[in-house]
């Protein structure tokens, strides 16, 4: 071992006498707080005083206490793995421990219901030829809004209520949680030429008032198609194949004409309410549908930017609450039951 200054050699003495005699957790616990608590630890002490010290004592001081602190950490460590494997031999041969005891059951997990609806979406989607592809949650505002014709000043801006994130990048582009799945239309577009199928899953967020059908988090599926000769005939035939394949051809769903920057044509997919089979209900806001999502046709402006020909391409996108999705499927009449935490709900799934 190094020379060390006098008063940290006689420390280490005392201390490392101290531990051989600490011979259970109270008596470790009691050591611990002498020697480095925050306040009256001796060791704390002596590193606190350095400030008061000559540059020379600081650094000789000082090396030694921290080179004392590493080693009494580790013997500490030791002297509480060999009294607590002590206690487990003492244990064993006075017979406290009955080996031949069956263990505790492990309890089998599950997947949430929202993961469940969400694979099966993807299953769906992938059947039909689609590929996966992720983007990020936290999300340039010129992904989430300027390069999908939502500009700063477009009052469509108001249809999101955006939780933005105090650190701008260089000072210009400006950071957000995305408000939806959309965004990654657009960094594949960029990367890919067409055709393109994609299905896009993931969180978005909103600063929203909650009810029966809406959160300020929701797991969305996006949906995008690039092709020739693509029409909403092709869009509308997609949306409904993985909805039969869901929830069964008996099911109704309807395309309402709707806005959204990004499309033109628009439209808002619903479908009938599984609560009240379309009688209308608490559920459905006594309407007798529900709101998936949005769909419509790729606007040829958007398609142009990415520098794909629109004269030759056309797509069309979708995006989907997984949530809603769940709820017609599992038949949960509130959104807010799958973020409560109550296993009595979840183990049923």
């Amino acid at each position: 071992m190094d020379l060390m200054p006098d008063d940290v050699l006689q420390l280490r003495g005392e201390a490392l006498d101290a531990l051989t005699a600490a011979g259970d957790d109270g008596a470790l616990d009691a050591w611990h707080v002498t020697y480095f608590g925050r306040k009256d630890g001796r060791l704390t002490a002596i590193l606190r005083g350095l400030a008061a010290r000559s540059i020379d004592e600081r650094k000789s001081i000082g090396a030694a206490a921290n080179a004392l602190k590493t080693e009494l950490e580790a013997a500490y460590d030791a002297r509480r793995d060999e009294l607590r494997a002590a206690a487990v031999r003492r244990a064993l041969e006075g017979g406290a421990i009955d080996v031949t005891l069956p263990p505790r059951p492990h309890t089998r997990g599950g997947l949430h219901p929202v993961t469940q609806t969400l694979r099966r979406i993807l299953a769906a989607f992938t059947s039909m030829g689609f590929s996966v592809v992720e983007g990020p949650e936290v999300e340039l505002d010129y992904y989430n809004f300027e390069a999908l014709r939502i500009p700063a000043d477009h009052p469509a801006r108001d249809m999101w209520d955006t939780l933005w994130v105090d650190a701008p990048l260089d000072g210009q582009r400006a950071l957000l949680m995305r408000t939806h799945t959309s965004p990654a239309q657009i960094r594949t577009m960029e990367q890919q030429a067409p055709p393109i199928r994609i299905v896009v899953p993931g969180r978005a967020y909103r600063f929203e008032a909650t009810d029966t059908t809406h959160e300020w988090m929701m797991t969305q599926v996006e949906v995008l198609a690039v092709d020739e000769g693509l029409t909403l005939a092709h869009l509308k035939g997609t949306l409904l194949g993985v909805m039969q394949r869901l929830f069964g051809s008996g099911r109704r769903i309807r395309l309402q004409c709707s806005y959204f920057p990004f499309v033109e044509p628009g439209a808002e997919v619903q479908m009938d309410c599984f609560n009240c089979a379309g009688a209308g209900c608490a559920t459905c806001h006594q309407t007798g549908w529900i709101e998936m999502g949005g769909a419509g046709m790729v606007h040829p402006e958007i398609l142009e930017n990415m520098g794909i020909d629109s004269n030759r391409y056309t797509g069309f996108a979708a995006g989907m609450g997984i949530e809603r999705l769940a709820m017609q499927l599992y038949g949960v009449p509130d959104m807010r039951f799958f973020y409560q935490n109550d296993l009595r709900m979840l183990r049923q799934f």
